[in-house]
């Protein structure tokens, strides 16, 4: 199996079109096109994750937070960031990451954290926009069925729970063959009408080389007229944080005793309890001081995250609960989460969960 077709696989899961704007994300080092002899799953790439990773043969580290996040300038080794790259180029080590595209997934990283606190029935806390495309083209009646079947398996046409989505409009088509053209309707020179099905299909961001190379294989015009608009909807799919419910209602602070103990937490920093039992859960694992507003919008009794700063607790102005577990232990459970996911794929095939430990956070 080659670096890239693990990578293909892990993109099924979080598309690398969802990362936020200012990730770093994808193959960071290494060779799209090497054999790969075993995967290491790690939460952060450091020089002991890389030793690890020569011990064991696994020459593909696939991380979840980035080890290049900003550009760098030179690479003497005089960082730990700079080490980490050398030690892996010398040993032929390939390094991918994950980060805000599985933050985005709705089978990720939040979706974890609820699984492990029992959260249940989780629907994504802040949708993310301009993640859903529109295609609109014009093709012969004759070809119109056709066409849109080939854009319906290359993943077009998905609403929802819905699939095989579109509109159409019937009408006629005007255009002039010039002298290099190859027209599989009319003649050069001439001015030709035709009877035309004007197609309308949604689709993933992520889907977009898929659809129009669907389009453009099995539409019969040798120029193909078409366009493409970004849509401002949400995506009820992809999005950060995620928001649910507990089974039974509880006390607040034997919830929170419930979340140090499952999240193997030193400690927790919360705002003012309310005095109330609290049912309906938001999550967003890793810095998630954002989304409290949404968070209390969405009519969340407590909000579970991390890096929030002091003012930062004032936000939750009595309407619920924030607290703050440590920016590793929301995202800990991350690498389980791959390690299950990429051995149901390619079963019997070295994949490990590294050991090395990576907190740089310790507690008295």
């Amino acid at each position: 199996m080659l670096v890239n077709e693990v990578t293909d696989i892990l993109e099924e899961l979080a598309p690398l079109a969802y990362a936020e704007d200012f990730d770093n994300v994808g193959l960071l080092v290494g060779d799209t096109k090497a054999e790969v002899s075993g995967i290491l799953v790690t939460l952060d790439t450091l020089e002991n994750v890389v030793d690890e990773a020569i011990e064991n043969n696994c020459n593909l580290i696939v991380s979840f937070h980035p080890i290049i996040f900003s550009g760098l300038k030179k690479i003497t080794g005089k960082t730990y960031v700079e080490r980490v790259v050398i030690k892996a180029i010398r040993n032929n080590i390939a390094i991918y990451s994950m980060h805000t595209a599985l933050d985005n997934s709705k089978d990720g990283v939040n979706a974890k954290i609820c699984e492990v606190l029992g959260i249940e029935s989780p629907e994504i806390l802040i949708p993310q926009k301009r993640t859903i495309k529109k295609l609109t083209t014009y093709v012969p009646h004759a070809d119109a069925e056709t066409l849109k079947t080939a854009l319906f398996e290359a993943g077009a046409g998905n609403i929802g729970n819905y699939s095989h989505c579109s509109f159409v409009n019937e009408g006629t088509g005007s255009f002039q063959a010039e002298s290099d053209a190859k027209p599989v309707k009319g003649n050069i020179g001439d001015i030709h009408l035709e009877k035309e099905t004007q197609i309308h299909v949604t689709y993933q961001k992520s889907q977009e080389g898929k659809v129009l190379n669907a389009l453009f294989k099995n539409h019969p015009y040798d120029e193909v007229a078409f366009e493409v608009y970004s849509l401002e909807n949400t995506n009820q799919h992809i999005g950060m944080g995620m928001i649910g419910t507990l089974k039974n209602p509880m006390e607040e602070l034997a919830f929170l005793n419930h979340i140090k103990k499952t999240m193997n937490a030193s400690g927790i920093r919360h705002s003012t309890l309310l005095a109330k039992p609290v049912q309906k859960i938001a999550v967003l694992g890793g810095s998630g001081a954002f989304a409290i507003s949404a968070a209390k919008a969405a009519g969340a009794d407590i909000f579970i995250s991390a890096d929030i700063k002091y003012h930062q607790f004032y936000e939750a102005e009595d309407k619920m609960v924030i607290a703050d577990i440590g920016h590793y232990e929301t995202e800990q459970f991350t690498k389980n989460l791959l390690v299950d996911y990429l051995t149901k794929k390619i079963p019997n095939f070295a994949i490990r969960l590294a050991e090395s430990k990576t907190n740089p956070i310790k507690y008295l």
